[in-house]
């Protein structure tokens, strides 16, 4: 039997508007200043937004609600499709909050090698795991599985990019400048933000030029990962090991990473990702995840060169993701030296970066 125009209409219309009601029953992410006087002394002030604090834990909760509104209102997903998505992070844990929210069958499509902390995750929200041998493997197998299921691929790192509206709704942005107002320098000098998809420095950057504020985008890019070489080169061909701090970086160059609204790179070795992790932890008395401490190597990086030239001014970035994610990982010192070695000189070049 084919479902007639209005029931499919009917319940598109009941999708969309549960996702609102979502959103409306959500508060907004708060803007943390950090405790960091050698800076402040300078005129530097800090801030971190903290995307920990959405229902599924992480930034990565906005691209959700974002793609699959945009899916919903081009008319990919309908009632009983089945979602899936090429993840093994936070995506594939806030596409299966969504997807259980509207009753549709989700599917992840990852490495075996992911942490059973974030299978946990999807399995919770009663998403289902699908495993490859290989990271390089997931895009293919993704589209193909979507083809046999007869679902929608989601497909983050093509649409991250354009299913959030950057002028205005569900925007990171938007948010972050309306929290500063009432700061000590409201208009930033710098936001700083990792890449996965791009689709985050994409919103900002867009964002930053319509309104014609004078702040410039930095990503703080992992070690291993393809997007510094592609910022300078526009060699979309180029291809990377991959990065191994979970949640950013990539190994292949993604259509949502938007070169163009990125005015600096900055590569951070995995050793310092996680030496700032611990040293942001210390600070906020909380743990973090590791690619919030990749952000805050890039964060320290511009404010001591700010305080060398003697510019004042803030900067702006995202506390990603909590640090309990993390716990049998990058926050085990024993797993830590297995993976990455050594981090004591990377410790010492933190703590340098934080004296006075």
């Amino acid at each position: 039997m084919t479902t007639s125009p209005t029931v499919c209409a009917r319940w598109l219309d009941g999708a969309i508007r549960r996702i609102e009601a979502d959103y409306q029953r959500s508060a907004d992410t708060h803007l943390i200043a950090l405790p960091l006087p050698q800076f402040a002394a300078h005129g530097i002030d800090l801030y971190l937004k903290d995307e920990s604090t959405h229902p599924t834990g992480s930034l990565k909760h906005r691209l959700a609600r974002s793609l699959f509104l945009y899916a919903l209102c081009n008319g990919w997903i309908g009632e009983g499709t089945t979602i899936v998505e090429a993840s093994s992070g936070s995506t594939a844990v806030s596409e299966a909050y969504f997807a259980r929210l509207l009753g549709l069958p989700f599917i992840a499509v990852m490495p075996k090698s992911t942490s059973p902390e974030k299978i946990a995750q999807i399995d919770f929200y009663g998403g289902r795991c699908h495993f490859v041998d290989h990271a390089a493997q997931v895009y293919d197998e993704a589209r193909a599985l979507a083809r046999r299921e007869r679902g929608h691929y989601m497909d983050q790192f093509t649409y991250a990019e354009r299913a959030t509206d950057w002028r205005g709704n569900n925007n990171i942005a938007e948010s972050m400048f309306q929290q500063m107002a009432r700061e000590r320098h409201p208009v930033p000098a710098w936001v700083v933000v990792g890449a996965g998809t791009g689709g985050t420095s994409a919103t900002i950057g867009r964002y930053v030029r319509y309104r014609c504020h004078d702040t410039r985008v930095c990503v703080a890019d992992p070690e291993g990962s393809v997007f510094s070489a592609y910022h300078a080169t526009r060699d979309a061909t180029l291809t990377a090991p991959g990065s191994r701090i979970e949640g950013i970086g990539r190994p292949r160059v993604e259509p949502s990473f938007i070169p163009s609204l990125v005015d600096r790179m900055i590569e951070v070795p995995n050793t310092d990702s996680v030496a700032a992790m611990r040293a942001l932890s210390r600070l906020l008395g909380r743990k973090v995840g590791p690619s919030t401490g990749t952000n805050f190597v890039g964060m320290l990086t511009l404010a001591t060169e700010m305080r060398e030239e003697g510019r004042a001014g803030s900067i702006l970035s995202l506390l990603c993701d909590a640090g309990e994610r993390y716990l049998p990982s990058y926050h085990d010192a024993d797993w830590v030296a297995q993976n990455f070695g050594d981090c004591s000189a990377a410790e010492q070049r933190v703590k340098d970066a934080l004296a006075a």
